[in-house]
Protein backbone atom coordinates (compact mmCIF):
# COMPACT_ATOMS: atom_id res chain seq x y z
CA UNK A 1 0.00 0.00 0.00
CA UNK A 2 1.15 3.83 -0.67
CA UNK A 3 1.37 5.81 2.02
CA UNK A 4 0.49 9.94 2.24
CA UNK A 5 3.99 11.38 2.96
CA UNK A 6 5.35 15.17 3.58
CA UNK A 7 3.20 18.46 4.44
CA UNK A 8 2.18 20.59 1.56
CA UNK A 9 0.47 23.96 1.59
CA UNK A 10 -2.72 24.86 -0.49
CA UNK A 11 -5.07 27.33 -0.98
CA UNK A 12 -8.79 27.16 0.01
CA UNK A 13 -10.87 29.24 -2.24
CA UNK A 14 -14.38 30.65 -1.57
CA UNK A 15 -16.43 27.93 -2.45
CA UNK A 16 -14.31 25.63 -0.15
CA UNK A 17 -12.76 24.04 -2.60
CA UNK A 18 -8.91 22.68 -2.54
CA UNK A 19 -6.61 20.58 -4.55
CA UNK A 20 -5.30 17.61 -3.28
CA UNK A 21 -1.46 17.50 -3.92
CA UNK A 22 -0.19 15.51 -6.31
CA UNK A 23 1.48 13.86 -4.21
CA UNK A 24 -1.44 12.18 -2.62
CA UNK A 25 -3.41 12.42 -5.64
CA UNK A 26 -1.28 9.76 -7.00
CA UNK A 27 -2.59 7.18 -4.17
CA UNK A 28 -6.18 8.26 -4.44
CA UNK A 29 -6.69 6.12 -7.59
CA UNK A 30 -9.45 3.36 -7.80
CA UNK A 31 -9.01 -0.44 -9.29
CA UNK A 32 -9.56 1.15 -12.74
CA UNK A 33 -7.04 4.05 -12.64
CA UNK A 34 -10.45 6.67 -12.09
CA UNK A 35 -10.92 8.52 -8.93
CA UNK A 36 -11.34 6.41 -5.56
CA UNK A 37 -13.03 8.00 -2.94
CA UNK A 38 -12.27 9.81 0.31
CA UNK A 39 -13.68 9.95 3.62
CA UNK A 40 -13.51 13.61 5.04
CA UNK A 41 -14.31 13.58 9.09
CA UNK A 42 -13.42 15.59 12.18
CA UNK A 43 -10.81 14.57 14.12
CA UNK A 44 -11.76 13.76 17.72
CA UNK A 45 -8.70 14.28 18.97
CA UNK A 46 -7.19 17.65 16.87
CA UNK A 47 -8.64 20.81 15.46
CA UNK A 48 -8.10 18.99 11.62
CA UNK A 49 -9.73 17.52 9.10
CA UNK A 50 -9.06 13.17 9.04
CA UNK A 51 -8.86 12.07 5.34
CA UNK A 52 -9.36 8.42 4.62
CA UNK A 53 -9.15 6.74 1.23
CA UNK A 54 -12.49 5.00 1.38
CA UNK A 55 -10.79 1.05 1.43
CA UNK A 56 -9.04 2.17 4.69
CA UNK A 57 -11.96 3.65 6.61
CA UNK A 58 -13.84 0.34 5.91
CA UNK A 59 -10.93 -1.47 7.50
CA UNK A 60 -10.90 0.76 10.25
CA UNK A 61 -14.52 0.70 10.80
CA UNK A 62 -15.12 -3.67 10.37
CA UNK A 63 -14.65 -4.54 13.73
CA UNK A 64 -17.85 -2.32 14.88
CA UNK A 65 -19.62 -4.98 13.21
CA UNK A 66 -18.15 -7.22 15.93
CA UNK A 67 -19.94 -5.02 18.65
CA UNK A 68 -23.28 -5.74 20.40
CA UNK A 69 -25.69 -3.31 17.53
CA UNK A 70 -27.92 -2.13 20.46
CA UNK A 71 -24.44 -1.35 22.87
CA UNK A 72 -23.58 2.62 24.20
CA UNK A 73 -19.98 1.29 23.37
CA UNK A 74 -20.98 0.76 19.70
CA UNK A 75 -23.67 3.50 19.13
CA UNK A 76 -21.09 5.92 20.40
CA UNK A 77 -18.09 4.79 18.14
CA UNK A 78 -20.68 4.70 15.73
CA UNK A 79 -21.89 8.24 15.84
CA UNK A 80 -18.33 9.62 16.17
CA UNK A 81 -16.93 7.58 13.09
CA UNK A 82 -20.26 8.41 10.43
CA UNK A 83 -22.33 11.11 11.72
CA UNK A 84 -19.86 13.99 10.55
CA UNK A 85 -18.60 12.14 7.67
CA UNK A 86 -18.80 12.96 4.24
CA UNK A 87 -17.78 10.82 1.65
CA UNK A 88 -15.82 13.57 -1.70
CA UNK A 89 -14.13 12.64 -4.59
CA UNK A 90 -11.44 14.63 -6.49
CA UNK A 91 -12.54 16.63 -9.72
CA UNK A 92 -10.89 16.92 -12.96
CA UNK A 93 -8.32 19.12 -11.72
CA UNK A 94 -7.53 17.33 -8.32
CA UNK A 95 -10.21 19.37 -6.44
CA UNK A 96 -12.15 18.01 -3.64
CA UNK A 97 -14.80 20.52 -1.20
CA UNK A 98 -14.45 20.74 2.13
CA UNK A 99 -18.12 20.87 4.21
CA UNK A 100 -18.14 24.33 5.27
CA UNK A 101 -18.97 22.09 8.80
CA UNK A 102 -15.16 20.56 8.59
CA UNK A 103 -13.91 23.72 7.72
CA UNK A 104 -15.15 25.51 10.76
CA UNK A 105 -14.14 22.68 12.80
CA UNK A 106 -10.18 22.97 11.72
CA UNK A 107 -10.34 26.58 11.93
CA UNK A 108 -9.67 27.17 7.94
CA UNK A 109 -9.20 30.42 5.92
CA UNK A 110 -7.31 31.01 2.77
CA UNK A 111 -4.42 28.51 3.10
CA UNK A 112 -4.44 24.63 4.14
CA UNK A 113 -2.09 22.36 5.56
CA UNK A 114 -2.03 18.72 4.15
CA UNK A 115 0.04 16.24 6.63
CA UNK A 116 0.47 12.87 5.15
CA UNK A 117 0.29 9.65 8.38
CA UNK A 118 0.99 6.79 5.84
CA UNK A 119 -1.97 5.47 5.21
CA UNK A 120 -4.17 8.78 6.06
CA UNK A 121 -3.57 12.33 6.06
CA UNK A 122 -5.49 15.40 7.94
CA UNK A 123 -6.40 18.81 6.74
CA UNK A 124 -4.86 21.88 9.09
CA UNK A 125 -4.86 25.34 9.70
CA UNK A 126 -0.95 26.30 8.66
CA UNK A 127 -0.30 27.50 12.54
CA UNK A 128 -1.87 24.75 13.87
CA UNK A 129 -0.16 22.16 11.99
CA UNK A 130 3.14 23.44 12.77
CA UNK A 131 2.60 23.92 15.89
CA UNK A 132 1.11 19.87 16.27
CA UNK A 133 4.13 18.84 14.30
CA UNK A 134 5.99 20.57 17.03
CA UNK A 135 4.22 18.62 20.17
CA UNK A 136 4.35 15.26 18.31
CA UNK A 137 8.41 15.56 17.69
CA UNK A 138 8.89 16.56 21.49
CA UNK A 139 6.73 14.29 22.74
CA UNK A 140 7.94 11.39 20.68
CA UNK A 141 11.67 12.74 21.55
CA UNK A 142 10.85 13.05 25.44
CA UNK A 143 9.28 9.56 25.48
CA UNK A 144 11.65 8.13 23.58
CA UNK A 145 9.63 6.85 21.19
CA UNK A 146 10.69 3.93 18.76
CA UNK A 147 8.54 1.85 16.05
CA UNK A 148 7.14 -1.31 17.39
CA UNK A 149 9.42 -4.19 17.39
CA UNK A 150 12.19 -1.93 16.98
CA UNK A 151 15.82 -2.64 19.06
CA UNK A 152 16.20 1.51 19.77
CA UNK A 153 15.63 3.42 22.95
CA UNK A 154 12.19 2.51 24.29
CA UNK A 155 12.01 -0.55 21.88
CA UNK A 156 10.61 -3.97 22.80
CA UNK A 157 13.09 -5.22 20.79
Amino acid sequence: MSHFLGTHQNRLDTKGRVSVPAAFRAHLRGPDGGAAGLILRPSHKHPCIEAWPEAVFQTLAAPLDRLDMFSEDQDDLMMTLYADATRVEADKEGRIVLPESLVQHAGLSDNVVFMGLGRTFQIWEPAAAEKRRAEARNAARTRALTLPGSTGPGGTG
